[in-house]
């Protein structure tokens, strides 16, 4: 076996990991680089291998780090077959054809202002060729288990996100592991991952490598904010990823209602059709939940849907009038870095009234790491912003693993492998993973390079 690691070897996104096995080539995951500009530049070079020559991708899960690049992948003239989960599947459809929306709307904006460094601005791929990738997804048996020629593929259930897994790969005596996105023990919405067979080589995220979760009650913490910022007449936008976090939120603000602690008479807003989508898919996919299927039909009661840009400016300029009424609005994207919350960002970051609580990990780079480091200006379609408003972090709910868990989760392998490779993380998390992986478990471990090809 050979592993090419074209991605997410350096950084905590872009996830594409390239096995070889003998004349079989699969690409674990075919995810997009998000954040700094210089990683974003990275989408537009090619794969680093013929796509044309990749006979599948194994799908972990459906975020855009991990999926985004499928219909670039096709571009290049990869047409084979897309292993995933009938949930990963699910939520990919709306995903990518979302993902396609938007890259084809800032292009058009980018034509319109002249705001495009090229003669004319492209998207990296549009809503039709999201539409025909989505064509490649090929059913994957209940049980999770595949077999392509003479490899064996086992994809195993790993909490994180609706349909995440983990993925074995087997063939001639040889395995390998690729982790996925590892979900968090406690997790809100989904049950601990489950335990993966046992691999010669495993390949493990890092994105909470150097971190542990706060001990803070999730709960009582969005209990607090809210409390606070409607006594001094504000608003609390809370930008979150559509799929997993917007349900995670809604779960949170569902039983603060029922609690008593969030008045019936401030309105809940889910700016957000994508989120929409993927709520209900939640409630189709409940067995795979640890709410009850009741819970999970009561997400979206007494919630606002805004359906239009229009509605949406609209409220935007609303709720920054001077005597608006107080409201709490979920809208994507989660690390601020476009979409409708762009909307919310213009008009309520001046104003101190207001609280601005982002949920979960800030990826290096983005708009939201920048306004949770504490910057107090951020540039927001072409425009400086005073950010005036209180800013929070609610680290409590993200959907990851964080370093003791990803430890919990290498030490109840069957056995130890021969060695260990960190990704998915920024440089500071996966070298401190590594160090504790080697002190406290005492496995061949390292940090791959962008492009590395190794021997397994």
């Amino acid at each position: 076996m050979k592993l090419t690691f074209l991605g997410a070897a350096d950084t905590v996104t872009g996830s594409r990991h390239l096995l070889s096995l003998g004349d079989q080539r699969l690409l674990l995951d075919a995810g997009l680089f998000q954040g700094y500009k210089a990683l974003r530049e990275r989408n537009w070079m090619p794969l680093g291998v013929d796509a044309g020559q990749l006979d599948a991708v194994l799908l972990s899960h459906a975020h855009l780090d991990h999926c985004g690049y499928l219909p670039a992948l096709r571009r290049q003239g990869f047409h084979g077959p897309i292993y995933a989960t009938a949930a990963t599947r699910d939520l990919c459809d709306v995903l990518l054809r979302d993902s396609a929306h938007l890259q084809e709307e800032d292009a058009r904006r980018a034509n319109r202002d002249g705001t495009s460094r090229h003669d004319k601005a492209m998207p990296l791929y549009g809503v039709r060729e999201a539409e025909a990738t989505l064509k490649q997804f090929a059913a994957l048996p209940r049980d999770g288990r595949l077999r392509l020629g003479t490899t064996d593929v086992r994809f195993t259930p790993g909490g994180h996100l609706l349909g995440a897994t983990s993925i074995h790969v087997s063939q001639g005596g040889r395995s390998l592991l690729f982790s996925g996105d590892v979900g968090r023990v406690g997790d809100l919405l989904m049950p601990p991952p489950q335990v993966p067979p046992a691999a010669d080589v495993v390949l493990i995220e890092s994105t909470y490598g150097n971190r542990l979760h706060p001990a803070e009650d999730a709960q009582a913490r969005l209990a607090q904010i809210l409390r606070a910022t409607f006594k001094r007449g504000g608003s609390v936008l809370l930008p979150s990823f559509a799929v997993g976090r917007a349900q995670a939120l809604l779960l949170l603000l569902q039983r603060l209602r029922n609690a008593g602690e969030l008045p019936l008479d401030v309105p809940i807003w889910l700016d957000s059709p994508m989120a929409e989508q993927a709520t209900e898919l939640t409630v189709k996919h409940a067995r795979l939940l640890r709410i009850s299927a009741s819970e999970a039909r009561s997400l979206t009661d007494r919630v606002r849907y805004v359906t239009k840009q229009a509605q949406s400016l609209k409220l935007a300029s609303s709720l920054a009038a001077p005597r608006a009424r107080p409201a709490v609005v979920i809208s994507a994207s989660g690390m601020a870095t476009g979409g409708r919350v762009l909307n919310y960002l213009e008009t309520l970051a001046p104003d101190p009234r207001h609280h601005i609580a982002f949920p979960g990990f800030q990826a290096g780079g983005t708009r939201g790491a920048r306004m949770v480091a504490g910057e107090r200006q951020v540039k927001v379609r072409g425009r400086w912003i005073a950010v005036n408003a209180e800013i929070s972090h609610l680290d409590g709910l993200s959907g990851h693993a964080d370093a003791d868990g990803l430890l919990q989760w290498l030490r109840a392998l069957p056995r130890p492998p021969e060695q260990v490779y960190v990704v998915h993380g920024e440089p500071d998390a996966a070298d401190a993973l590594r160090g504790r992986i080697q002190d406290e478990l005492g496995w061949s471990v390292r940090v791959p390079q962008q492009g590395e090809t190794v021997t397994c």
